[in-house]
């Protein structure tokens, strides 16, 4: 069973078009599947056609949002309610050719992965997009370990167990295959044929690069200290108290020659000790408030697999 997750925001134009698409490349693999359609409060007749669509094909389900929620959001409650052993995500814009699925589904299969995400190497965007967003990728895959070329692209295949142990919120949808691999999944990409935008304009401006780094120092610490948070707070705190040790020494060194800016270099040190005494409070709380929920939702282990009965709890 596939399930397609399609989030759409005034896409009317293109879902005939793409439902097309997706209904002919599906009816050759001749594998079960269903297409949710998650419309993120459009305003234009994308609901209308959505509902004509699902009147004629079985396969449809559809929800739709009150207003405009984000896209991260909109794929949450698609996962939430696929119920495929494998997931597929892809744009409604008609960019991302649905002829590319079963490239998808050899290289998840012959690879042994449980995220395929797409490469767009040759994209119809203009410069001003597909620089910011090499930029973009390029700090992702040094930051978090993940290496993928085109973490932005949403065309994307799953295994099910992937989706349904992500959460997503804000913008964190370009960040799914970062934090199925800090879960231990195993990632990989293809290059997969971007096409010209048809209808419409982009939803997104200059001000997801902001956005994105934001999200992207986010995601960085949630994925290597959220399940011991002492470890970034606590460890910032002790660098700030050991440069305060040095600073108030040397101020008081500079103080007792004879000059003014000693004291002043001793009274900065002196708050910077008391800053990182501070983050260490703070990091020792935080370790304290996952140990009463059980460790934590990033200390608990993945399990892939067990032999035998597993131990309860």
């Amino acid at each position: 069973m596939i399930s397609l997750v399609i989030p759409l925001y005034n896409e009317q134009e293109s879902l005939g078009q793409l439902h097309g698409q997706i209904g002919a490349v599906m009816a050759g693999l001749k594998v079960p599947y269903e297409i949710l359609f998650i419309d993120d409060g459009s305003r234009d007749g994308s609901w209308g056609v959505v509902r004509e669509l699902a009147a004629a094909d079985p396969h449809i389900k559809a929800i739709r949002f009150r207003c405009n929620f984000g896209k991260a959001c909109a794929l949450n409650v698609g996962f939430e309610a696929a119920v495929g052993e494998l997931v597929i995500t892809m744009d409604a814009d008609l960019q991302d050719d649905p002829a590319e699925i079963p490239r998808f589904l050899d290289k998840l299969e012959g690879d042994h992965l449980d995220v395929v995400s797409g490469w767009k190497r040759k994209r119809y965007d203009p410069w001003h997009k597909v620089l910011p967003s090499r930029v973009f990728n390029a700090m992702v895959s040094r930051l978090t370990g993940c290496h993928l070329h085109d973490h932005n692209c949403g065309f994307k295949l799953y295994r099910g167990q992937v989706v349904k142990d992500v959460l997503l919120y804000g913008e964190l949808h370009r960040f799914v295959p970062v934090l199925a691999a800090a879960r231990g999944f195993k990632v990989g990409e293809i290059e997969v044929h971007h096409r010209p935008r048809s209808f419409g304009h982009s939803k997104y401006g200059w001000n997801r690069m902001f956005k994105g780094f934001l999200d992207l120092l986010a995601v960085t610490a949630r994925t290597r200290f959220g399940g011991r948070p002492m470890h970034l707070v606590g460890g910032a705190g002790l660098i700030m108290i050991a440069l305060g040790m040095i600073g108030l020494l040397a101020g008081l060194l500079i103080g007792l020659s004879g000059s003014s800016a000693g004291w002043t270099l001793a009274h900065l040190a002196w708050m910077s000790g008391m800053t990182g005494s501070i983050l260490v409070a703070i990091g020792l709380a935080m370790e304290w408030s996952l140990a009463e929920q059980n460790g934590g939702p990033w200390a608990k282990p993945n399990i892939s697999e067990t032999i035998g009965e597993p131990p309860a709890g």
